[in-house]
């Protein structure tokens, strides 16, 4: 990966480039702050450009890939002189952070609020209720949301488990059938673990709901159902704690679906649960 800033690098390669990568360094250009967040499959679609392209525009910048160049252009986005949107200095106020933390998480709701599909959540809570099993994965920090997720459900059903790394997440979907329901968690959709474990569970007929930020993500392919995340996480803000909040958000929504759907079940669960809870309390 250079070290060289992206936008000098951009200016320096430009007559190396093709027609279609000058399409796609004039995008960049002109839509700097917005651009970080997108897929390769979102920018290919703005650019009107095959993503094979994104792709060697990146390589003929000197980057691996797409992800290694979307940092690029976010560490430049955030470098002096570039101005960007709600950027914090070190002399910030504390009162000022209980300000900026309180609009981000607002933004990261409201945002998911507007892109989350009220007939996607019927469909995967029907998908719930008649499921034998359900096993809540997800890896890195998406894998601590699914525990989340898995520990809310586990309160209603017995059916709700979760599984330990990405090699017991395959090991447990090579083993699950049709009357199974996975339910992944992966802001990007496009993790090569996932991937591997979505394509083993669908090859034995599992049902698959999958929470992401990305519409055309990889692991989209992979699902009966998308639940979508609207919150934006920058490539240098990686486990966004607002952004964890917005995925919690969408499983808040999907457990009150099952919940509502299934009241005898769930008050008669949640009452046995208090009960038994009672005794570790003070």
């Amino acid at each position: 990966m250079t070290n060289q800033n992206f936008w000098d690098l951009l200016q320096q390669k430009r007559p190396e480039l093709t027609k279609s990568g000058h399409i796609v360094a004039d995008y960049l250009t002109q839509h700097a702050e917005d651009a970080q967040y997108l897929s390769i499959s979102s920018l290919a679609r703005a650019c009107h450009v095959a993503e094979a392209t994104i792709f060697r525009f990146c390589r003929a910048l000197g980057f691996e890939g797409y992800n290694e160049m979307k940092i690029a252009l976010a560490q430049a986005n955030a470098a002096p002189g570039h101005v960007v949107a709600q950027t914090l200095e070190p002399g910030t106020s504390t009162e000022a952070l209980f300000e900026h933390a309180a609009a981000a998480f607002s933004a990261a709701v409201s945002g998911t609020r507007s892109v989350l599909n009220a007939a996607a959540i019927d469909q995967a809570a029907s998908m719930l209720q008649r499921a034998r099993q359900v096993f809540c994965f997800g890896q890195g920090g998406s894998g601590i949301l699914a525990r989340e997720i898995w520990a809310k459900f586990a309160t209603i059903s017995s059916k709700f488990h979760t599984a330990g790394d990405s090699h017991m997440e395959l090991t447990t979907a090579s083993l699950l059938g049709p009357e199974d329901v996975i339910v992944f968690v992966s802001y990007s959709g496009a993790t090569r673990d996932m991937m591997t474990t979505l394509r083993t569970a669908r090859n034995n007929g599992v049902k698959v709901i999958l929470i992401t930020h990305y519409d055309d993500a990889p692991g989209t392919a992979l699902a009966d159902v998308v639940l979508l995340c609207g919150a934006r996480e920058s490539p240098l803000d990686a486990g966004s704690i607002p952004v964890k909040a917005s995925v919690l958000y969408v499983a808040e929504v999907l457990v009150l679906r099952y919940s509502l759907d299934n009241q005898e079940l769930t008050a008669l669960s949640r009452d046995r649960v208090s009960h038994a809870m009672s005794s570790k309390l003070l």
